[in-house]
């Protein structure tokens, strides 16, 4: 993906939106400000693909300044969703960053082809997702007075994702899928490469406890006559088809004819 995105932005970087979230933000806040004397102006925001095909065409983009949140709690999302989307910029650079967004704007869109109206719900819970996966160890004050790691935050992020993929009907699945498309494939290689990593470290933590205290050099013993390495027996250790496959220290004789 990294390889794609640098020819691409070779190519066609110039045309990438710098800040491109700061003009998000203040849509947003445009918008919520309005709503306070005119609540059914949301409702035109929405991504309806029925009323866009009536000739309202820009609901394909006002659902990106769809305030989320009630009261002043809108206050603090729209300045959560800068520190987040301004710091992935400032990571991937411009270009990067509106080929992420935009590419979550396009799943949104077929989403809304599925499974009926959207909003950018799940388009910003992508958003956070990338940020949390990036910066991991970075620590936020959860209600301006615990300090957590936005990994956690992260986890609990994706759990309604999970969630819904699960009970949901499949409109719902695939609308959720669509919307985090750019999550996916910005980030697959990264948790394909993790699973790996995983995977090397059970395996070797698995041999390592088949001996325990005798797996310390100098310390194996024969499994079949029992002479020690501390007492100058050469041990080697074997795992063929007559071992059961398991790991297990040999001395060189037996190690050659058992």
């Amino acid at each position: 993906m990294d390889r794609l995105l640098a020819r691409l932005e070779r190519r066609i970087g110039r045309y990438a939106i710098p800040n491109l979230i700061i003009y998000v933000v203040a849509g947003m806040g445009v918008f919520w400000l309005l709503s306070m004397t005119r609540p059914e102006v949301l409702g035109r925001l929405e991504l309806d693909m029925g009323a866009v095909r009536a000739g309202q065409v820009w609901r394909l983009f006002t659902f990106l300044l769809i305030p989320i949140g009630t009261s002043y709690w809108v206050l603090i999302n729209l300045y959560f969703a800068w520190w987040v989307g301004s710091t992935l910029e400032q990571h991937w650079g411009a270009f990067k960053f509106n080929a992420y967004y935009f590419m979550g704007a396009f799943g949104t869109i077929v989403a809304a082809l599925l499974a009926g109206p959207q909003s950018n719900v799940w388009l910003d819970a992508s958003l956070f997702l990338a940020f949390a996966t990036t910066f991991p160890d970075a620590q936020i004050l959860l209600f301006f007075i615990l300090p957590i790691k936005v990994k956690w935050l992260g986890i609990l992020a994706a759990l309604p994702i999970a969630y819904y993929v699960a009970v949901g009907d499949w409109g719902t699945r695939a609308a959720i899928v669509a919307a985090v498309s750019n999550y996916l494939l910005f980030f697959g290689g990264h948790w394909v490469d993790v699973l790996r990593k995983r995977n090397v470290v059970v395996r070797q933590r698995a041999k390592r406890e088949v001996f325990k205290d005798d797996s310390v050099f100098g310390q194996r013993v024969c499994a079949i006559c029992g002479a020690r390495e501390a007492d100058g027996a050469d041990i080697r250790v074997c795992s063929c088809e007559r071992c059961g496959g398991k790991s297990r220290p040999l001395c060189l004789e037996h190690a050659r004819n058992h």
